[in-house]
C-alpha cells in the first residue's frame, strides 16, 4: 500500500492513488468516512467503461446519516470498482486508503492530477474547514 501522503486529494473529500502513468485509484479520505457515519451502501453510478468527465457523479455513498455522491476528480474511463464494497460497504469507514478505494479510471489527461491538492494542502484545507 502506497503511503497516502503521495496521493493527490480534492476539496470534496476524495483521494486519488496515481498506479501506473494513466491509471489511479480512487476513494473518499478518512476524513470524509468520520462525517458520513457509518457506510451501509455504495452504489456505482458510473458503469465499467463509462467515459466520466472531471465532476461527473460516480458512486452514491450511503450512510446511518445521509446520501452523498463521489465525483470524478479527473477525467477519464472506469476501469475497475471495488466489488467487494456490495456486501462489505463498511469497509470504507475501516480502511479508507486501503481496501475501501472505489473505482480505477484510465486517465484521459494525466496533467488533471496537477489541479489536485497534495497531502499537505489537503490536511491544511481540512483544518481551515473545521476551525
Amino acid at each position: 500500500m502506497a503511503d497516502h501522503k503521495n496521493f493527490y486529494y480534492t476539496k470534496e473529500h476524495e483521494w486519488v492513488e496515481k498506479i501506473t502513468d494513466d491509471t489511479v485509484r480512487i476513494g473518499i479520505t478518512e476524513h470524509a468516512a468520520e462525517q458520513l457515519g457509518d457506510i451501509v451502501f455504495v452504489d456505482f453510478v458510473a458503469d465499467l467503461d463509462a467515459e466520466l468527465a472531471k465532476g461527473d457523479e460516480a458512486v452514491t455513498v450511503e450512510s446511518v446519516k445521509s446520501v452523498s455522491e463521489v465525483y470524478a476528480p479527473v477525467s477519464g474511463t472506469v476501469i475497475k470498482q471495488n466489488e467487494a464494497l456490495a456486501d462489505a460497504p463498511e469497509t470504507v469507514n475501516a480502511e479508507a486508503f486501503a481496501g475501501g478505494w472505489m473505482y480505477e479510471m484510465r486517465l484521459s489527461d494525466a496533467r488533471e492530477l496537477d489541479e489536485l491538492l497534495s497531502y499537505e494542502e489537503y490536511e491544511a484545507f481540512v483544518a481551515e474547514e473545521e476551525a
